[in-house]
């Protein structure tokens, strides 16, 4: 059960979705997310996108359209964005060596599939380190077409989460399957309901015919890795963690 007078992390991309659940969680209007002491939005750094000022402007937007919305300046929960590196983590997750590893999952591209599985194991570092146990994260049914939005990926994501001690939900899932009804959560705020707070990423509208399958044999490769790194990381141990990931000219490491 949640306590009173908690924190929890939302992963950001200022996109409609991540909006609308900051929004909700602002509110506590949401039966899976109680209204929390604060909120740490968490956007996460690829290396591999442009239009930076996108998903700052429209968080600033948003929280001030929302700190309008509350006239007791108090009950707004404490919110701040954070900008997260995980770039290195990335690359080691594929770019580096994308040629070996796409023999091994049917020649698929799983470059998107990396980079959120990069991100969620930053979050989970971020939440260790701040002592969060709540993950929030947008993904939604009308976008499974992407191979990490997909049960298998979920599934997977959350049971490394868990392995750390941190609940990962996707609220939203369900019923955000169309977007007229994301846009009625975000109009139902007074705020910005199109496209245009999300950074344009190099690998956007990549094409990917990955299955399930595909994408869960490569999760089972790569998670335990990632716990190995997450381990040696909040233990304090860099250089072993560091040599989890080598880069590819310096072998599988």
């Amino acid at each position: 059960m949640i306590k009173d007078n908690y924190e929890l992390a939302v992963l950001f991309s200022g996109g409609t979705d991540s909006l609308a659940l900051y929004a909700l969680a602002t509110a506590g209007h949401h039966p899976d997310i109680p209204r929390p002491r604060r909120i740490h939005l968490l956007h996460m750094l690829n290396g591999m996108s442009r239009f930076h000022d996108f998903p700052r402007n429209r968080y600033e937007v948003g929280r001030d359209i929302l700190e309008r919305q509350f006239a007791d300046g108090a009950r707004l929960p404490r919110n701040d964005m954070e900008e997260l590196d995980m770039g290195r983590l990335f690359q080691g997750l594929w770019l580096d060596r994308y040629e070996k590893l796409m023999p091994r999952y049917n020649g698929k591209n799983l470059v998107c599939v990396a980079c959120k599985l990069a991100m969620h194991a930053r979050a989970i570092l971020y939440c260790m380190e701040n002592f969060l146990s709540l993950l929030l994260v947008g993904y939604t049914k009308k976008q499974n077409y992407f191979p990490e939005q997909t049960p298998e990926f979920m599934d997977k994501v959350s049971e490394l989460s868990a392995h750390f001690g941190i609940n990962t939900i996707f609220p939203l899932y369900e019923e955000c399957d169309n977007e007229l009804v994301t846009r009625h959560i975000l109009e139902d705020f007074g705020l910005p309901s199109t496209g245009g707070g999300e950074r344009k990423c190099l690998f956007c509208q990549t094409l990917s015919t990955a299955t399930e399958r595909e994408i869960g044999h490569y999760l089972d490769d790569m998670v335990p890795r990632l716990i190995d790194y997450l381990e040696k990381r909040m233990a304090g141990r860099v250089r072993e963690a560091a040599h989890c990931f080598l880069p590819g000219n310096q072998g599988e490491g």
